[in-house]
């Protein structure tokens, strides 16, 4: 079974990629989705989002909300606002945010690869949230949202991946948030044999963002083989939706910390007990961290710049050398007494693509009492914990540009 297939997706009719594609379903609220669907009437949203279509309060995991995808999606489909290419390609997916661009291929992965870690993982999931994947993939008998994975160096199919991207798009569409989302496709048999092939010699790849569908995807796929033990060959359950990008070109933003207390302590005695472990030095404003091991912190007012004393990261370990971990077990667990950052309520989460100006509002309305800023996480760190079949901390990756929901989905139809 090779690593990855072309396939015959379902995408936006010709010029109504803008109206159709959507932000992934995970990055919006319910009432987010229900603003932004507003007046679009064929968003993919209706399908990734159902219960804006429904009552306000219907729970989101309710039988009706699943139904309501399906009938979305038919709907679509049967007015022709999407249509299925009639033969298997592989599609090249450029995003562009601003200045940042990044151009990867979309295929189906095998879900046999994934089970036996040749798609290498790095989070635990969460059973609410792949169970809740796994019965929007049923209700649609569709993979709608892709997993977002790195391949590493490659210089072949990146020449392959510009030279089919150097026409005219098939679709090219800005999304209300400003990003732009391009598809070209690639029908020839053999330049799909040689991609086919080159993934194939890649001993493995690596799944950047999308644990939950990836999950759900194999759970379906064994759920169907269970149930069908006659079946011979490859079946579109086999495999699910991926974007795969190098390595080099993705971009991973911070992903900075916010604490509810001071465990008790003063300002000044916060300080005392972080010098322990770090050199601490007041800066005259927001800077964002520079290098791997200086953080930044902001309380009463005031922003500092911290760094780890160097002998006390264990440079051999992939997971406790990350920027993410130096914080939690230098200052976070032994200092604010924030030993779970899964659970714990006095720690939230903020993403770097809304500044540092987001923290010092969070701290200076007295929601929260200090923020911390780090430096984001490189590819290279996640791709050394996937090696090592390790797990990274909660909340370790912000990537940026996301991917579109709507743009090319996989029917699961055999």
């Amino acid at each position: 079974m090779p690593l990855i297939r072309p396939f015959s997706g379902l995408r936006p009719a010709a010029g109504r990629a803008a109206e159709v594609i959507a932000p992934p379903y995970d990055v919006l609220s319910t009432d987010e989705a229900r603003v932004r669907a507003a007046d679009k009437p064929w968003s993919f949203l209706h399908i990734s989002k159902p219960e804006i279509d429904l009552p306000a309060g219907t729970d989101p995991y309710s039988p009706e909300v699943y139904a309501k995808a399906a009938e979305n999606l038919r709907r679509m489909m049967n007015t022709g606002v999407l249509a299925r290419d009639p033969a298997p390609c592989y599609y090249v997916y450029r995003v562009t945010m601003g200045a940042h661009v990044q151009t990867g291929l979309v295929a189906t992965s095998s879900v046999a690869a994934y089970d036996i870690n040749r798609i290498r993982k790095h989070e635990f999931t969460q059973p609410d949230k792949e169970n809740d994947r796994v019965r929007q993939i049923e209700a649609l008998s569709a993979q709608t949202g892709p997993v977002l994975v790195a391949y590493p160096s490659a210089p072949e199919v990146d020449t392959i991946l510009a030279r089919a991207s150097d026409g005219t798009p098939e679709s090219d569409g800005v999304a209300d948030d400003g990003i732009r989302h391009t598809l070209w496709l690639i029908r020839d048999a053999g330049v799909q044999a040689r991609l086919t092939q080159l993934f194939d010699a890649m001993p493995a790849v690596y799944i950047a963002d999308g644990h939950h569908r990836s999950a759900a995807a194999s759970r379906v796929a064994a759920a169907r083989r269970a149930a069908d033990k006659s079946a011979v060959g490859e079946k579109s359950h086999d495999y699910f939706l991926t974007v795969i990008f190098p390595h080099h070109q993705m971009q991973i933003l911070d992903y900075n910390r916010v604490v509810v207390d001071l465990n008790g302590m003063t300002a000044e005695t916060l300080l005392t007990k972080i010098r322990t472990n770090f050199s601490v030095e007041k800066i005259s404003k927001a800077e964002k961290p520079a290098r791997t091991g200086e953080f930044g912190l902001y309380l009463a007012g005031q922003w500092y710049r911290l760094v780890i004393r160097p002998e006390l990261v264990p440079t051999r370990d992939p997971v406790a050398r990350l920027d993410v971990s130096v914080l939690s077990d230098q200052l976070l667990a032994p200092i604010l007494n924030i030993k779970d950052l899964r659970r714990d309520k006095r720690i939230q989460f903020v993403g770097g693509i809304r500044g540092l100006a987001e923290l010092e509002k969070r701290v200076n309305s007295g929601e929260m009492a200090a923020a911390f800023a780090l430096c984001p996480t490189r590819m290279e760190d996640l791709m050394a914990v996937a090696e090592a079949g390790a797990v990274m901390p909660p909340k370790s990756t912000w990537f940026e540009p996301k991917l579109a929901d709507g743009l090319v989905s996989h029917m699961l139809d055999d």
